[in-house]
């Protein structure tokens, strides 16, 4: 079957169709139910209708009201019975944004930059490591070199033990209005051999070489596959990360909604030049050195590499 590329849902009230589509397929408990199911692994309809006791008639009512939502796909499976319609997970996150249309109409629309996870600018690892493509390891594991070759802008996951990956990100976008914040999205956790999902670590964000918080990943996760993980990509291995927000305005730095620090984006000196690095360490003195996994898009449970979105103050 053809891979289907997930997509986040981006929701708001200047599109009440859509946004009435998706809210009243998400309205029952039994299709949240299916949803549950189906993120764990595709299912056929009559499956579906077998796990759930009930009619093939109801379940496809189901499954057509989640279709045409864009929350699933369905596509034909040959079978020795004839063809059945497998459904798997056609998204990975779905947001309503209340003020998006009031933000069209008085303000500056948000400018995002993506960095893809193989594009850093300096590195240092230490083994056990390794890097990867969408398609195939990209070096010998436990190998620092693979790290250095020019294949590694086409990294789709990256691990190390201890050290850091640094990302230069322009500042264009920092320039063209007066910004209200600065949001980075990633998936990420730490790195034990294989995967153990009980392996604490520390890493700490830094930008312009400022440390601004360290926070702690639980686990290096498994024991179910990531949803964009390709199919050669072993069962044995890391599997999928901790989504992280962290967030910079005039008022300090914000972890998942949460203040870590007073660093600001003036304090940390992002609009100065053409450009301002982000880093990502694992610090050998760190209470927990468990080592760090980096997803990219075709990795994990998201599909996105490094994401970094500025939003603008009203005018």
């Amino acid at each position: 079957m053809e891979e289907v590329k997930k997509k986040d849902i981006l929701l708001n009230l200047a599109d009440l169709d859509d946004t009435a589509r998706v809210c009243r397929a998400l309205s029952s408990e039994t299709r949240l139910e299916i949803l549950k199911c189906l993120i764990d692994r595709a299912m056929t309809i009559s499956e579906l209708a077998e796990k759930f006791y009930l009619p093939m008639s109801s379940m496809c009512l189901h499954i057509k009201t989640l279709r045409e939502a864009n929350l699933i796909s369905v596509v034909p499976k040959p079978g020795i019975r004839g063809s059945q319609k497998l459904c798997g997970m056609k998204t990975t996150s779905v947001t309503l944004d209340l003020f998006a249309h009031v933000n069209k109409r008085t303000g500056k629309p948000p400018a995002y930059i993506y960095m893809p996870i193989g594009h850093y600018s300096n590195c240092e690892v230490c083994p056990p490591c390794g890097i990867a493509s969408a398609t195939s390891y990209l070096h010998y594991e436990d190998s620092p070199y693979g790290f250095y070759f020019s294949d590694h802008i086409d990294a789709a996951i990256i691990w190390f033990t201890k050290g850091f990956l640094e990302y230069q990100f322009p500042n264009f976008s920092l320039q063209q209005g007066k910004v209200s914040q600065i949001e980075f999205t990633f998936e990420i956790c730490s790195e034990a051999p294989g995967y153990n999902n009980n392996w604490p670590s520390n890493i700490t964000l830094e930008i312009n070489h400022n440390p601004v918080v360290t926070f702690l990943t639980k686990g290096d996760y498994g024991g179910r596959k990531g949803s964009c993980n390709p199919d050669w990509w072993s069962d044995s291995n890391s599997q999928f990360g901790e989504f992280k927000r962290f967030t910079i305005t005039d008022q300090g730095s914000f972890l998942d909604g949460e203040k870590v620090s007073e660093e600001t984006i003036e304090s940390l000196k992002m609009k100065e030049g053409y450009h301002f690095s982000f880093i990502l360490k694992v610090d050998e003195n760190s209470s927990h050195v468990g080592g760090m996994n980096l997803f990219g898009k075709h990795f994990g449970d998201h599909p996105q590499d490094i994401i970094m979105k500025v939003d603008y103050e009203a005018e």
